[in-house]
């Protein structure tokens, strides 16, 4: 009788795991857009156009910025791709960028996460050094390998503290507000970040955040409480290849169609989501030998995507068909 018992019990749990790891599973819906790469440019080097592992990008109505990480400046180029100017990687020491990652454009400035210097370096778009926000530490309104950012209508700044474990929320002028998480404390459960690599802000101030090593995007309400999270199985710091999965989120943002667009690095692609989180669309970029591909991404108002790939020190320029 006992074991008849435990039998039914084992089966039991088998079956509501199969259903749970199916269930969880986003399908790619069947309109979903056809996206083909229409042009790149870029490659290994330090010359004007050229890359060494770049792992940032943002877009005005006429210009590309691109994080050239490990050459330490910030590369500005045209929709086409033709190269106008770099900044960043020249000047006295508050000037100078030390691992520019993730950026952000608010109004007619630009918002570098500077992993190496602890700071939020801001420029004009033309590339004068305007101010930074930020010192090393774990103390409110310090960084510690600052990796995204983010910035609201009113000009506060949103930073993903990366070695922290938190999310931060400053003002202008990098007066400390409020922070999500637990500092210098990993967690799995909602409101808990492990390694989080960007932010990014709707109009009225809900925020997305990717938890690059939970592989999973969690949302904070315009309140700033939880609201829900997706990735794997219950959003709970299980990777995987599925259809809605992820392996390590390194950016997320917002396109003009209020969908989340997320680079899912180790899976080599773009994932696109509603806002609740429901898979839209889901595209592939071709990694380069051991080297992968899908680190950064940007929308444009006309909807193509402009997809940094780490692994081939390029831009590339992908549009639906």
């Amino acid at each position: 009788m006992k074991t008849t018992a435990i039998k039914i019990f084992l089966a039991s749990i088998a079956l509501v795991s199969i259903v749970l790891l199916g269930g969880c599973t986003n399908s790619l819906p069947v309109n979903a857009k056809n996206y083909q790469m229409t042009s790149n440019w870029g490659a290994k080097g330090a010359q004007p156009g050229e890359f060494n592992e770049p792992t940032g990008i943002a877009i005005t109505s006429n210009e590309i910025f691109v994080s050239d990480a490990r050459n330490a400046r910030i590369q500005v180029f045209d929709l086409t791709g033709k190269f106008k100017r770099a900044f960043g990687n020249t000047g006295d020491k508050k000037q100078q960028l030390g691992r520019p990652m993730n950026l952000a454009v608010h109004g007619d400035e630009l918002y570098v996460a500077d992993y190496f210097n602890d700071q939020i370096k801001i420029y004009s778009l033309d590339g004068t050094f305007k101010r930074s926000i930020g010192s090393s530490g774990k103390g409110s309104g310090q960084f510690n390998a600052p990796v995204g950012v983010d910035v609201a209508a009113n000009g506060d700044i949103y930073v993903a503290d990366f070695y922290n474990q938190r999310i931060q929320q400053l003002s202008a002028d990098g007066n400390f507000i409020r922070q999500w998480g637990e500092t210098e404390k990993t967690g799995i459960w909602s409101g808990k970040f492990n390694y989080p690599t960007d932010v990014a802000l709707t109009a009225n101030n809900t925020l997305y955040v990717a938890d690059g090593f939970n592989d999973r995007v969690q949302v904070f309400d315009t309140q700033g409480e939880y609201s829900h999270k997706w990735g794997g199985l219950f959003g709970m710091n299980i990777s995987g290849n599925k259809p809605g999965w992820f392996k390590t989120v390194t950016a997320i943002k917002i396109g003009p169609d209020k969908n989340i667009y997320v680079a899912d690095f180790y899976n080599d692609r773009v994932q696109i989501f509603t806002p609740a989180g429901e898979l839209v669309n889901i595209i592939d970029v071709p990694s380069s030998g051991v080297q992968h591909s899908s680190i950064a991404v940007a929308v444009s108002t006309d909807g193509s995507l402009y997809i940094v790939n780490h692994g081939k020190h390029q831009v590339e320029h992908w549009q639906a068909q």
